[in-house]
């Protein structure tokens, strides 16, 4: 096995179907990044890198692995397309401002199978600047993903200590067992994780009777010079 190379062409293949079921082949290829961004799935990012010999650029999309192991694979693909909309809608449609959800990128979001909502459940905003989604039952997102499905398609490669990464509440059901497809064996929660050893301090403040404080290495013997006075090392709060 080779992590890298397996974890890279799982997404790339991933990428490479739903273009093919959803976007009808269209979509330029981009450069997929693992980036563990708190509580967040995925971004895009348009034109992110160029290519330093021939001066081309290419799309970014990121994915969270800290999300790998916590949400089912279906979610994992969701963010995939979800991003892919950015994508498309980069190259062949008008992008809200910053990071807002437009009524264009909604609609597309429906076209490919996946409902826009602010709450990722049914009745939430379907437009705005941090958005979810779900799948539409029957659509044709789960049709493709029942077909990448059928060729034993998986994430291999998971985040054993996504805690520090994830939203509270989707590591709590993961760790319940309440997440279909995913093995609460493969994931650290923070009770079982050592806390970090303390680090060793460097520096110490130091404070003399007219109020001038100095940085220093700890237990030094310092004198003002406008005082006389010793300098006293102040205890860090």
């Amino acid at each position: 096995m080779i992590p890298t190379k397996d974890a890279y062409d799982e997404l790339d293949r991933a990428y490479a179907h739903f273009n093919a079921e959803l976007f009808d082949g269209q979509l330029p290829t981009c450069l997929i990044t693992l980036q563990r961004e708190k509580k967040t799935y995925g971004y895009f990012s348009a034109a992110r890198f160029i290519n330093q010999v021939d001066k081309s650029f290419t799309d970014e999309i990121a994915l969270n692995p800290a999300y790998f192991g916590v949400v089912s694979l279906k979610e994992v693909m969701q963010t995939v397309v979800h991003e892919m909309v950015h994508l498309w809608q980069h190259h062949f449609g008008k992008p809200g401002r910053r990071r807002y959800h437009n009524r264009e990128w909604g609609e597309k979001m429906k076209a490919v199978g996946l409902m826009p909502s602010d709450t990722g459940k049914p009745g939430g905003k379907q437009t705005g600047e941090r958005m979810a989604d779900y799948a539409i039952e029957g659509g044709v997102f789960e049709k493709a993903l029942d077909k990448l499905l059928a060729t034993s398609y998986r994430i291999t490669w998971l985040d054993h200590y996504p805690w520090r990464h994830v939203d509270p509440a989707a590591l709590q059901a993961a760790l319940d067992g309440d997440v279909e497809g995913v093995d609460p064996a493969n994931i650290l929660s923070p009770e079982t994780t050592a806390a970090p050893a303390p680090t060793k301090q460097t520096r110490a403040k130091y404070s003399c009777a007219c109020e001038i404080n100095v940085w220093a290495k700890p237990g030094l013997h310092l004198i003002c010079g406008d005082c006389s006075q010793r300098f006293a090392e102040v205890e860090p709060s």
